[in-house]
């Protein structure tokens, strides 16, 4: 399984011959190297309804066709838009040709404000555990930190976590060490900071503050091997 980290909260899992995109918030992300119109991902996964976690959704998988997987009413409103779209909540899981997708709590809002300005209600945020060829991987979405992360941590194995650290909308460093404390994973990535200038931050700071897991601080296409 090949994952790479491309900006914000934006993470690429290849793995099987299948590609899946998380939360492809690709046009207006200055940090990111990929480009809307090349991705052609079989699947698409979105932790909540935020424009810049929606991003280029409809687009990608309108040229792709690629399945969209996302919290219920995210979903419903995109099967609106013409998408093969499904809905999941919070504790659920289903296994797909390309994994197994299990949907977490996140402490955090969830609304997509359409071209026309109608703010439309997401459902709720969400995490993703993704599993593959024997691995773990969970992207923690937009949070703070809460308690039971540890029971996520205790439930699965978790080979490789993304965690937000901007602050001001999600947790920042110092929070997130803990979160990271709380889930155990082997390795953990800081996400969702430096895109905009209320999330700016040092990720040095994470990584010093995380001390039982290590610490990979992604650039925008680095990718990891599990």
């Amino acid at each position: 399984m090949k994952i790479s980290y491309h900006g914000h909260s934006v993470v690429k899992i290849q793995t099987g011959g299948k590609t899946i995109l998380i939360d492809p918030f690709i046009t207006g992300n200055g940090l990111t190297d990929l480009a809307a119109s090349e991705e052609k991902p079989d699947a698409i996964l979105l932790t909540h309804a935020h424009n810049d976690h929606v991003g280029d959704t409809v687009d990608i998988a309108k040229s792709s066709g690629a399945v969209v997987v996302a919290p219920v009413e995210l979903a419903n409103y995109l099967s609106g838009q013409g998408l093969d779209a499904v809905g999941m909540n919070l504790g659920g899981a289903k296994e797909f040709e390309f994994g197994k997708v299990k949907f977490t709590k996140a402490f955090h809002s969830s609304s997509y404000t359409a071209e026309d300005g109608e703010v439309i209600y997401g459902g709720m945020p969400a995490g993703i555990l993704f599993e593959a060829e024997g691995k773990t991987v969970y992207h923690a979405g937009d949070t703070e930190v809460f308690g039971d992360m540890e029971i996520i941590g205790k439930r699965h194995s978790i080979d490789l976590a993304f965690v937000p650290i901007g602050d001001f909308f999600t947790m920042g460093p110092e929070d997130a060490a803990y979160a990271v404390e709380l889930i155990n994973p082997k390795t953990a990535v800081p996400i969702h900071y430096n895109t905009f200038p209320p999330i700016k931050q040092d990720p040095e700071q994470f990584k010093q503050a995380v001390k039982q897991a290590e610490v990979k601080i992604m650039e925008p296409g680095d990718s990891i091997d599990l």
